[in-house]
């Protein structure tokens, strides 16, 4: 009697959603509240999030979500400049905040005796921030720093995520440097500051997430005793930011004269994730089947076999991210190799990796790896109090549905290998960007 192989469609394992209780609540003023209980550790977790990022930014000021980030450090309502450091840092917690392209995070990890004390931190700065010529001043040549060390004396500082979006996108919030250029910056003024928070630090346009030791009715009183006095603002309204897909391929050469080998970046534009997600995770999953490892489909090529390039990589997202970002968003493909001939044949090597999923298909086990190390990644990473309570946060605000992290290891089940060939059939060179990047100084 004959065995029957079983196809690969069948071979699809189930996984399962995870599970942790939520609590929503909202108060008067607009603020949405998320609450993940857990009383297993004396930790809490506190993240606010704020529907502001880099595509929020206004032409002539770049960087202004991301110096804005810096100010809310610098003295609120109640307290003077490096208080909230002390206070979090005296209760034995630790805290930061970033900018991302479509919200902006602060957040406390403290000993869950010392909850209220961060809930009061967040909530004074969310009343008023100390906006001062002097914190501006201080800020924006904090930032200036920042860029000197982290883009124009790092080798492949900003590469890509500073010089692809201004190739693959057309329109000023999708295509501008998020980090700021130092003209913007220094022109910025208190009044455009007080500006900027009048118009997007309102409790409405916020997230409050609170995850670990708590037990959920006291601390939605707490929340309430300390953000329901905030006075309630409009909430602005985003616009679109949609972009049309390309029609053919852009390019762009760019010189660092820090790096030590030519690299090149390639972007393609995505389907908007909050319009059908199957379609959007079949993007995640093919760029963990194209570079996750070793035995990826670009590392088996372009570095084990021809080896063309270093190192390879592809993610969607600015910074890796695949679900931080709303529409538009993208896949990145980067290569690193020490020919600057090559470029062109590591191209066209990326290409016919792409065009075998787009024919073929995946291999035997290769969507089941994927998939089952992108949902241990999440329960890992939810493992953490301080990653729950900004992920909790983060899926409530882009998607407004906190529960979706949960569901995403089931979802990625869902995702099938005619999604997977679909995915890569979309990846045409006529459909992206491309940024050479040449080592040395423009000639």
């Amino acid at each position: 009697m004959a065995t029957k192989v079983p196809t690969r469609e069948s071979r699809v394992s189930t996984l399962p959603s995870l599970s942790f209780e939520l609590v929503h609540h909202k108060l008067r003023n607009g603020l949405r509240v998320v609450l993940a209980p857990d009383r297993r550790s004396p930790v809490v977790g506190i993240a606010v999030l704020y529907d502001v990022g880099f595509r929020s930014e206004p032409e002539g000021r770049t960087g202004f979500a991301h110096l804005f980030e810096h100010l809310m450090f610098q003295g609120s309502a109640n307290l003077d400049k490096l208080e909230h450091f002390r206070y979090v840092q005296s209760s034995g917690g630790m805290f930061n905040g970033s900018t991302h392209l479509d919200y902006t995070n602060y957040f406390e990890v403290l000993p869950s005796r010392a909850f209220e004390r961060g809930l009061f931190l967040e909530a004074d700065r969310m009343r008023a921030p100390r906006i001062t010529a002097e914190n501006l001043a201080n800020q924006i040549d904090v930032v200036k720093e920042e860029i000197r060390v982290n883009v124009l004396n790092r080798p492949y500082g900003g590469f890509p995520w500073l010089v692809l979006p201004e190739v693959l996108y057309d329109t000023f919030p999708n295509a501008h440097n998020g980090y700021g250029g130092f003209e913007d910056l220094t022109n910025a003024t208190p009044e455009d500051a007080e500006t900027f928070f009048d118009s997007y630090y309102a409790p409405a346009n916020a997230v409050l997430c609170v995850a670990g030791d708590i037990d959920a009715d006291n601390a939605i009183e707490l929340i309430e005793r300390h953000f329901g006095g905030i006075k309630r603002r409009k909430k602005p309204v985003r616009p679109n930011f949609a972009e049309p897909p390309l029609t053919a391929e852009r390019r762009r050469v760019v010189n660092d004269a820090q790096a030590p080998m030519p690299a090149v970046a390639l972007g393609y534009r995505l389907p908007d994730p909050g319009a059908d997600l199957n379609v959007y995770l079949a993007s995640v999953l093919l760029a963990e089947i194209l570079s996750d490892g070793d035995a990826s489909r670009l590392n088996r090529s372009l570095v084990q076999s021809k080896r063309l390039v270093t190192d390879v990589s592809a993610y969607l997202g600015t910074f890796g991210d695949p679900l931080e970002e709303r529409d538009p968003t993208r896949l990145n493909i980067t290569a690193f190799y020490a020919d600057p001939n090559a470029t062109q044949a590591v191209i066209d090597a990326v290409d016919v990796e792409l065009d075998r999923v787009a024919a073929d298909g995946t291999e035997a086990g290769e969507l089941d790896r994927v998939r089952v190390k992108l949902a241990a990644t999440i329960s890992r990473e939810l493992d953490h109090v301080m990653n729950r309570s900004l992920e909790f946060a983060k899926f409530e605000m882009l998607f407004g549905d906190a529960s979706m992290i949960l569901r995403l290891p089931a979802l990625l089940s869902q995702v099938s290998d005619a999604h997977i060939r679909a995915a890569a059939a979309r990846l045409t060179p006529d459909s992206r960007a491309v940024v050479e990047l040449l080592p040395g100084a423009a000639k």
